[in-house]
C-alpha cells in the first residue's frame, strides 16, 4: 500500500545533547573521523543501517534512546567536546587569513567572498548531487576551501532524484532507478525570510510561465553551499521537474536548469547576503559552462542598478569572473539552437538593456570551424570571463587548441587559457589506516602541514605492506557484499551465490578501474583480447584481479553496451573469482576502492582525459598508477611512481589503435607490474614494490593535494580577478566605462591599422649565436595613440611553410611619429639559439584593464 501523503518529522534532541544536531548539520563530519566515531558509538548497527548518515541515524532513535544518551555524562562530555572542536575549526585563523594579511601589507586586498558555481557537487554519498568527476572536484574544492579558510560560497541545484541509482539486469544491461530525496531528511536547511516563509527565487519563462525555486543550504565546514530547488508550490508540473534529475530531461529542461543555476544562482546569492549579512562575492567562478548565464544576470544588475550600458557592464562582469573548462571533448559542451535562446531572452522576455542579439553574440560560434546558428555555453563562459583555465597542463594545451578560434592572429600558446591541475581532498579519500600508520611512525598524520613527505621512508616496510593488505582485504569484503546484492537484484537466489564467498583473493595483485563510461574512457579496452586477459587473471604464480565500476549516462546506449559487454565477461564462471563489476559507483564505494587497489588503471583515448583525479586518490593510499599519458599523469609520471601505457598516436583506424594499446597494456601487466609485486624477499615482503609505493607518496603526495590546487586558484586567479573587478568599480564605474570606450575605439579603428614597413639590420647572411638583430617598424595607427597599442617582435623557429613555432615575443618601443604620420617603433633581440629562425612584427591592443595582449583577439601582422 502506498502513502497518499508523506512528510518528515524532525527529531527533537534533549538539551544536553542538542549539539548532535549541530554536528549532523555541518558536513564536516563527512571528512572528520572523530565526529563519525561519535555518531557510530551511539549504535553501531543503526549507524550502518543509516549508511553512515548522522541525520538519518538521529531520526531513527526513539525518545527513550535519546533520553538515555542525554543521561550519560561521559557521552554528553564527548558531544560538548566535539562541538567545541567544530567551533574552533569554524573560527580559527587559517591559511587564507594569514595570506590575506600578507596581501594587505603589500597593498593588495584579498577577496572578501568568492562565489563558486557548479551544476553538481560531490560532498558525501549522503547528499547524492553528483554524477562524476566534475561534481567530485567541486566537492573537494569546497571542502579544501573550508580547511584553508578561503571565503567561498557554493551555488548549485538540488536534484530531487540526484543522478540515478544503477543496477543490472540478468543479462548485464544497466538499469536506472530514481529514488526521491526528501531534503527534510538530509543535512540541509531552507533559506527563509524574516517572517519564516521560504525565500523564493523567480525567473520568467516563455508563454507567461514563471519558474520559482526555494534555496537549500548545506554547510560544508566553513563554506555555505546554496542549492536551488524548483519542486515548490506555485510552479506548474514542468517547472517542478526542472531540478528533478541531474543532467536529465530534454533540451528545454537542460536550458532551464542552466538558467536557474546561472541567473537564479546570482539571485540566490543576493538573498543570502540580504538575509545573513554575508558580503557580496567579489569573484565569480564558473565551473564549466553550465552556469554561464550568471554573467548575463550580473550584466543586467549593473544596467538596472548602476545605469551602465551593456558594454560597460560587460567589462565590469568579465573582470571579476573566472571560467574553468573541464572537457577536452566538444560533445561534452552544452550547445543550443539560437532560436531557443531567442525564445527565452527575446520579445517580452528581453532583459532591459540586454538586447537578445548582444546576448546571442556571447555564445555564437562565429569563428572558423564554428557552426552558425548555435549558442555554445563554453564559448559564452570564455567571453564572459577575463581569466580561464583548464585542469591539467595537457588539458590547458588541448583547451587552447580547442578554442583558438576565439583569438585569431595568435599562436595557440598565446591563447589566454591557463591551467591549474586538479587536486584531491585527502581527508575524504585517504583511508584512516594510512593516517594511523603515519601517526604511529612519523608522529603526525598531517604530512603537508608538518612538511613530512620526505620522511615517509621512516615508516617500516612491514608496516606499509600490512596497512595495504588490510585495505585490500577491506575492499574485498565490501566487493563481495556488493556483488551478492547485485546478483540478488539480477534474480539470483541465495542458493546460487555460494561462489561469491570466494570472489577475489586478499593476497592477489588488485587492479582498480572505475569512472564514468563515455566511449573515450574505453572501459572495454582490456577486453580486446579476452584470452590474453584470462591468462593474466589466471596466471599460476602471478595472477591479477580486477575490480571495475562505472555508470553510463541513461541516454548513452553505446556506454550501456560497453557495460553489458564487461559484465558478461565478469559473469564467466572461469574468471568471475578474479574480476568483478560493481554497480552504483559512488563516493561510498570509492572510499574503499581507492585504498584497496594496488594499481589504478586508466586507459582513455589520449588526449581526451582532462585530468582524471581518481588516480590521485589511489596514489595517496599507496597505489601505483598504470595509465595512458593523459591528464595529470602526463604531467607527473616519472618512471618510478607507476607505468605509462604507450599510445599509438597517429594511427587513424580506432580499432587498430585500441588493439595496439591493449597489447601494450597486457605486456606491461605481465612483465612489468606483476613481477615486482610477487618478487618477495626473505622476509616475505616485495621490497621493490614497497619502494615504488613510498616514492609515489613522497613525490606525488604534495602535488595531488587539493590544498595546492585551491591555493593556486586563490593566488593566480581569484586575487587578480578581485583586483580587476575593483579597478572597474571605481568612482561612478570609471574603470568599466574607460575600458568599454577603449575597446569600442580600438575595434572601430582596427580594420585600418597596418604594419606598413619593417626594416632590420645587424645580422649577416650567416648569423650566429650572439648576433644582435635590430628591427624598426612603421605603423599606421589609424587614429589610435601610440600608448593604446603594443608593437611586438614575434620570433621563433620556422617550418617549411614559413610558419613560426616555439615563438617568443619581444616588445618594440615607440620612437616617434614620422613625416608620413606613421608611428615608428624599434627594438632588438640577441640571437640565442641555433637552427631555423624567423620573425614578424605584430600590433596588438594595450590597456591596463586587459589581462593579456591577446584578450581582444585582435592582431595586425606584417
Amino acid at each position: 500500500m502506498k502513502a497518499i501523503r508523506r512528510f518528515s518529522v524532525r527529531t527533537v534532541l534533549p538539551n544536553r545533547i542538542e549539539g548532535l544536531g549541530v554536528l549532523a548539520s555541518n558536513l564536516r563530519w563527512s571528512w572528520h573521523p572523530p565526529t563519525r566515531d561519535l555518531f557510530e558509538s551511539i549504535d553501531a548497527g543503526k549507524w550502518t543501517a543509516a549508511k553512515h548518515d548522522p541525520v538519518k541515524l538521529l531520526s531513527r532513535l526513539s525518545a527513550d534512546e535519546l533520553a538515555a544518551l542525554a543521561a550519560d555524562d561521559e557521552f554528553v562530555g564527548r558531544v560538548v567536546a566535539a562541538n567545541e572542536d567544530l567551533h574552533h575549526y569554524l573560527t580559527e585563523e587559517r591559511w587564507y587569513q594569514r595570506w590575506s594579511r600578507e596581501q594587505e601589507e603589500r597593498g593588495a586586498a584579498a577577496p572578501q567572498a568568492i562565489a563558486y558555481f557548479s551544476p553538481e557537487f560531490g560532498i558525501t554519498a549522503v547528499l547524492p548531487q553528483y554524477s562524476g568527476g566534475l561534481g567530485i572536484l567541486a566537492g573537494d574544492h569546497l571542502k579544501t576551501a573550508s580547511d584553508l579558510g578561503v571565503p567561498i560560497v557554493g551555488v548549485g541545484l538540488f536534484y530531487k532524484t540526484g543522478y540515478f541509482k544503477q543496477k543490472l539486469s540478468r543479462d548485464g544491461w544497466q538499469l536506472e532507478t530514481y529514488p526521491v530525496l526528501d531534503p527534510d531528511e538530509l543535512p540541509l536547511s531552507l533559506l527563509r525570510e524574516e517572517d519564516d516563509t521560504p525565500a523564493v527565487v523567480s525567473i520568467d519563462l516563455p508563454a507567461g510561465r514563471v519558474l520559482h525555486a526555494h534555496v537549500w543550504k548545506a554547510q560544508v565546514g566553513r563554506v555555505p553551499l546554496l542549492l536551488l530547488d524548483s519542486d515548490v508550490p506555485g510552479n506548474d508540473e514542468a517547472a517542478r521537474r526542472v531540478t528533478e534529475t541531474l543532467y536529465g530531461g530534454g533540451g528545454d529542461t537542460r536550458l532551464e536548469q542552466e538558467l536557474l543555476l546561472g541567473i537564479g544562482g546570482v539571485r540566490a546569492l543576493r538573498l543570502w547576503s540580504r538575509l545573513t549579512g554575508a558580503p557580496a562575492p567579489e569573484v565569480y567562478h564558473t565551473n564549466e559552462g553550465h552556469a554561464g548565464f550568471l554573467g548575463v544576470e550580473r550584466i543586467a544588475e549593473l544596467i538596472r542598478d548602476e545605469g551602465l550600458t551593456f558594454d560597460q557592464a560587460l567589462e565590469a562582469v568579465r573582470a571579476a569572473t573566472v571560467f574553468t573548462t573541464h572537457t577536452p571533448v566538444p560533445a561534452g559542451i552544452d550547445r543550443f539552437p539560437a532560436d531557443k535562446i531567442n525564445l527565452y531572452f527575446g520579445g517580452a522576455l528581453e532583459i532591459p538593456g540586454v538586447p537578445v542579439d548582444r546576448l546571442l553574440a556571447l555564445g555564437a560560434e562565429g569563428y572558423e570551424g564554428g557552426t552558425p546558428g548555435i549558442f555554445n555555453m563554453a564559448v559564452m563562459g570564455l567571453r564572459l570571463a577575463q581569466r580561464a583555465n583548464g585542469v591539467s597542463k595537457l588539458h590547458g594545451v588541448v583547451s587552447r587548441e580547442m578554442f583558438d578560434g576565439l583569438w585569431p592572429g595568435f599562436d595557440d600558446v598565446e591563447v589566454p587559457i591557463t591551467s591549474i591541475t586538479n587536486g584531491v581532498h585527502p581527508p575524504t579519500w585517504v583511508d584512516r589506516q594510512v593516517y594511523d600508520a603515519a601517526r604511529t611512525h612519523l608522529g603526525t598524520a598531517d604530512l603537508a602541514a608538518d612538511d613530512a613527505w620526505d620522511r615517509i621512508d621512516e615508516i617500516p616496510a612491514e608496516a606499509i605492506w600490512h596497512t595495504k593488505a588490510q585495505m585490500r582485504r577491506q575492499l574485498i569484503e565490501d566487493a563481495r557484499r556488493r556483488l551478492r546484492s547485485s546478483w540478488r537484484k539480477r534474480g539470483a537466489t541465495k542458493a546460487e551465490l555460494g561462489w561469491v564467498d570466494d570472489v577475489l583473493d586478499p593476497n592477489v595483485l588488485t587492479i582498480g578501474f572505475a569512472r564514468r563510461v563515455p566511449t573515450y574512457k574505453r572501459l572495454t579496452l582490456m577486453l580486446s583480447d579476452t584470452d590474453r586477459l584470462k591468462s593474466l587473471l589466471l596466471h599460476p604464480t602471478r595472477p591479477v584481479q580486477l575490480v571495475i565500476a562505472g555508470k553510463s549516462h541513461p541516454a548513452d546506449e553505446t556506454g550501456k553496451r560497453l557495460i553489458q559487454q564487461m559484465v558478461q565477461f565478469t559473469d564467466d564462471p572461469e574468471v568471475r573469482h578474479r574480476i568483478v563489476f560493481l554497480p552504483n559507483y559512488d563516493i561510498a564505494m570509492a572510499q574503499l576502492l581507492y585504498p584497496g587497489c594496488d594499481v589504478w588503471l586508466n586507459n582513455p583515448l589520449r588526449p581526451f582525459e582532462a585530468c582524471g583525479t581518481s588516480g590521485m586518490k589511489a596514489a595517496l593510499n599507496g597505489g601505483l598508477n598504470l595509465s595512458i599519458l593523459d591528464g595529470w599523469w602526463d604531467e607527473w609520471f616519472d618512471g618510478r611512481n607507476g607505468w605509462a601505457i604507450p599510445t599509438a598516436d597517429g594511427v587513424d583506424d580506432p580499432d587498430r589503435r585500441d588493439d595496439i594499446e591493449a597489447a601494450a597494456l597486457y605486456d606491461l601487466i605481465e612483465h612489468n607490474v606483476t613481477v615486482p609485486f610477487y618478487d618477495r624477499g626473505a622476509d616475505g615482503l616485495p621490497h621493490t614494490w614497497i619502494s615504488m609505493m613510498t616514492h609515489t607518496l613522497k613525490t606525488l603526495g604534495p602535488k595531488v593535494l587539493a590544498g595546492r590546487m585551491v591555493k593556486e586558484y586563490t593566488e593566480r586567479l581569484y586575487a587578480p580577478a578581485a583586483a580587476a573587478g575593483r579597478a572597474m568599480d571605481g568612482p561612478a564605474w570609471k574603470g568599466a566605462k574607460d575600458l568599454a570606450a577603449y575597446k569600442t575605439k580600438v575595434r572601430q579603428a582596427w580594420p585600418a591599422v597596418e604594419v606598413e614597413h619593417v626594416e632590420s639590420w645587424g645580422v649577416s647572411d650567416s648569423p650566429q649565436i650572439g648576433d644582435t638583430l635590430h628591427v624598426k617598424a612603421f605603423i599606421d595607427l589609424a587614429g589610435l595613440s601610440p600608448d593604446e597599442v603594443a608593437v611586438q617582435l614575434v620570433h621563433g623557429r620556422v617550418t617549411g611553410d614559413d610558419d613560426l613555432t616555439e615563438i617568443a615575443v619581444a616588445a618594440l618601443g615607440y620612437e616617434e611619429t614620422d613625416g608620413e604620420a606613421r608611428a615608428v617603433y624599434s627594438g632588438e633581440i640577441c640571437m640565442d639559439r641555433t637552427g631555423s629562425f624567423g620573425y614578424s612584427v605584430r600590433v596588438v591592443p594595450r590597456h591596463g584593464g586587459l589581462a593579456s595582449y591577446a584578450e581582444m583577439g585582435l592582431a595586425r601582422i606584417a
